[in-house]
């Protein structure tokens, strides 16, 4: 009986190490110069500005309640942030038959392939973000979008998308106060 319990709490030790450690995959591309908001990583890079901060430890899903106390609201994983965009692009693709953005600064429409979802994830005020790198299919230059995806719903919405780079060039920064600033050599 004795080697049982010491099986249970082994396992029971064991999972409670890989929340612990699963947790600590969630960092932040945004939370330095460029973008204010939170990181779970405290070494993850910080090319967007803001804080570092835990997130919660996601176990059934959503807002959760457990033996009949207080429901208990839980921040999604950065997996499912990058999977809500990888779901809107792919459904713009099906919908209007390609993944297209005006570029006002060019002045034109660009249609544009998925390269990949950045790993980073982060979370300025009530909204959740990430990069992905995208190649203009009529001239192959690489553009880094930034997707913000609100959690507060029943399901992850992205409700924005910009233009962040084009051929690794920025075209905006942001402040302490997380207000968007443009780079002047962008918009000229």
């Amino acid at each position: 009986m004795k080697r049982r319990w010491s099986t249970v709490i082994g396992l029971v030790v064991g999972v409670s190490g890989m929340l612990a450690w699963s947790s600590s995959g969630f960092s932040a591309e945004h939370g330095g110069k460029e973008h204010g908001g939170t990181t779970a990583a405290p070494t993850a890079a910080k090319e967007h500005g803001g804080t570092t901060a835990a997130p919660a430890v996601k176990e059934h899903g959503g807002a959760t309640q457990e033996h009949g106390g207080q429901a208990v609201n839980v921040e999604p994983s950065a997996e499912q942030i990058r999977q809500s965009i990888r779901d809107y692009i792919a459904l713009i693709e099906q919908e209007e038959g390609a993944f297209t953005i005006e570029d006002e600064v060019a002045g034109t429409t660009r249609t544009l392939q998925l390269d990949q979802v950045h790993e980073r994830v982060g979370k300025t005020g009530e909204l959740f973000y990430s990069c992905t790198d995208m190649k203009d299919a009529e001239n192959g230059e690489l553009l880094d979008l930034d997707f913000d995806v609100d959690a507060s719903g029943e399901e992850l919405e992205v409700v924005d998308v910009r233009i962040h780079k084009v051929g690794g060039q920025p075209r905006y920064t942001y402040d302490e106060q997380d207000n968007r600033i443009p780079i002047a050599a962008a918009i000229q």
